[in-house]
């Protein structure tokens, strides 16, 4: 690990993205943001009879989505641009501009959904009938109806379309916060290197096997966090209340039922039989905090514990260049058409590889239609990074697929299906790896990595779950969302979680300070519902060859056409019951055995 991190224009070009491929000129971005307000213009002048007639509704749906395709293209260039570095006038200036026209455009075109809710079922399938045009947009006008009791007046829509950019405030605030402003120490590794912490190289450093570094750095970042907690508090509590604002003025009972059944589309049992499940599996859990104890050989085992590997004497570094053969290999099994993608994706610069200075932490696909997905990295060299790399590679076939299959707004997969792509590519490159394994100490470093998935997704993002439930709860009740209060609940279901062998340090009681996905408004569950379909999916590809792989690229081609669910029966998964989780729960016993019989515990 180098000892300080490059600037943005010491990084070689060619582990960064090529965002011209978006726009080649920043005065493109700008004509496009002009265009982008005139099209709004032109359908904010068929307010009153936007959606009177098939012709006139075809009409304005056109002009809608022509001016949404481009707030997309705007936002996700400008987006990129920001998050390659934080500080950067420039980016941020793109950014706010992003959000000003998406509000604008918003403004502009809120009355077309009310106009669209005034007719009935039956009257929009009439107009099918007058106007074929119309089928083109069947999914749209569906979802429309779908959520017609959750639509208001034309006034009240434009009004909360204006709010958008005020609620964009917690979330860019802690972004700004936790990936530029925020500073933390030097740290020594094991060499008694000076090494610059961030949050991107945290988890690399609690994988050392020198437990006074992981000691060390797990008390610096946190102290840090602990640091800004008040600060940290507020923004969340700020999220939190335009959650429930939204969710009230749109006449839902909770955040979380706006959140998965408004949105999503997914049913909330869904997410209440992910919880009953890990909860009726927690002793699985504790029995591999047990092993992990033991393997370890430690008389406690603390939260700083939790990243590096059980197989001691033994570490993975690899090269970019290695990490993108392993994941060519890992993806064989999906046939030529899918790696000749991923190859593109590597030579035509998709994606941006290394860390930087005040570069956006962790890991994401963005997708742009009509260009191609993009990749962020932070790439260390690590085992997990070979993974991040074809699990964010996994999101951007399914984008990529869903783009090339549908048109625009049949794209747009819904957020409940998005970490399954991902996932399963990483199991596969998991089986490739076990296959190829030279001996049985690296098949038991390669389980272990198969045991931190489970861990760290099926698992801790349910915790992640429980924890945005209950504070958001707390909220609708009148509980105030304090430093104080977040802490110590997130305290008390981490020890909930990991059981009575693991020492939950008080430091991570402010561990819920540094995530960001609790800014995106119940995603987090996902992580889990689908860590637990791609297990299946991924195993029916590699026993069932290429039918599965077939029933596979016909989910990823779907886009959002079906609700969620439906489009997970496609690939032979039902997460409306339980039997996914417990099935994947099961897998997580018998890999906990392997490695038992392995290490001989």
């Amino acid at each position: 690990m180098e000892t300080k991190l490059p600037k943005r224009n010491e990084v070689p070009e060619e582990l960064t993205w090529r965002l011209s491929d978006v726009y080649k000129t920043e005065e493109d971005w700008k004509e496009d943001a002009k265009k982008a307000e005139e099209l709004a213009d032109q359908l904010q002048a068929m307010a009153g009879k936007a959606a009177d007639t098939a012709e006139h509704l075809l009409c304005s749906l056109k002009l809608y989505e022509a001016c949404i395709k481009k707030v997309y293209k705007l936002y996700e260039y400008a987006n990129m641009r920001h998050d390659q570095d934080t500080s950067d006038s420039v980016g941020q200036n793109f950014m706010a501009m992003a959000q000003a026209v998406e509000v604008r455009c918003s403004e502009k075109t809120a009355f077309l959904s009310p106009e669209i809710v005034e007719h009935s079922k039956e009257e929009i399938e009439a107009f099918y009938q007058e106007c074929s045009g119309l089928l083109e947009y069947q999914v749209l006008l569906e979802e429309e109806l779908r959520t017609k009791d959750h639509t208001l007046s034309k006034e009240m829509e434009e009004l909360m379309a204006a709010t958008g950019e005020m609620a964009a405030t917690p979330s860019n605030a802690f972004s700004m916060l936790i990936n530029a402003d925020l500073k933390f120490p030097e740290v020594e590794d094991a060499e008694g290197n000076k090494i610059a912490l961030s949050n991107g190289r945290f988890v690399p450093l609690q994988m050392s096997g020198d437990r006074d570094v992981r000691k060390k750095t797990f008390e610096a970042l946190y102290t840090r966090y602990q640091d800004f907690k008040n600060t940290f508090a507020a923004l969340y509590d700020g999220q939190v209340k335009q959650q429930i604002f939204y969710a009230k003025a749109r006449n839902y009972d909770s955040t979380y039922v706006a959140a998965v059944e408004g949105h999503n589309n997914v049913s909330r049992t869904v997410c209440q039989n992910l919880i009953d499940s890990v909860h009726d599996n927690m002793d699985k859990m504790y029995r591999y905090v047990r092993l992990r104890k033991k393997l370890l050989g430690v008389d406690e085992l603390h939260m700083y514990d939790v990243y590096t590997p059980m197989v001691s004497d033994y570490t993975v570094k690899v090269t970019y260049e290695e990490a993108k053969a392993a994941t060519l290999e890992a993806l064989k099994p999906m046939g030529e058409e899918y790696l000749s993608i991923v190859r593109k994706a590597y030579s035509d610069r998709w994606i941006d590889v290394i860390e930087n200075e005040n570069k956006r932490g962790g890991a994401y696909s963005e997708g742009v239609y009509d260009v191609h997905p993009y990749m962020l990295l932070n790439f260390n060299g690590t085992l997990d990074d070979i993974f991040t790399l074809i699990h964010e590679m996994g999101h951007s076939m399914h984008t990529w697929y869903s783009n090339h299959e549908q048109n625009f707004f049949n794209s747009q997969y819904k957020i409940f299906v998005a970490e399954v792509a991902s996932t399963t590519n990483e199991i596969l490159l998991l089986e490739y790896l076990l296959k190829n394994a030279k001996d049985e100490k690296e098949k038991a470093y390669l389980i272990n990595h198969y045991l931190e998935s489970f861990k760290g997704t099926l698992y801790r993002q349910t915790m992640f779950a429980e924890f945005e439930m209950k504070s958001n709860q707390m909220a609708e009740e009148g509980v105030p969302l304090t430093a104080d209060s977040l802490s110590s609940l997130y305290l008390e279901l981490n020890k909930q979680y990991f059981g009575p062998d693991m020492v939950s340090d008080p430091l991570i009681a402010y561990e819920w300070c540094r995530i960001p996905h609790f800014y995106y408004d119940f995603y987090v569950y996902q992580y889990a519902t689908s860590f637990a379909a791609s297990v299946a999916i991924a195993h029916k590809i590699l026993e069932e060859g290429r039918p599965m792989v077939e029933k596979y690229l016909t989910f990823l081609k779907s886009g959002c056409t079906k609700d969620p669910v439906s489009l997970l029966k496609i690939a032979g998964v039902d997460l409306s019951t339980k039997e996914p989780i417990d099935s994947a729960l099961k897998v997580f016993e018998e890999a906990i055995e392997q490695m038992e019989k392995l290490m001989n515990c």
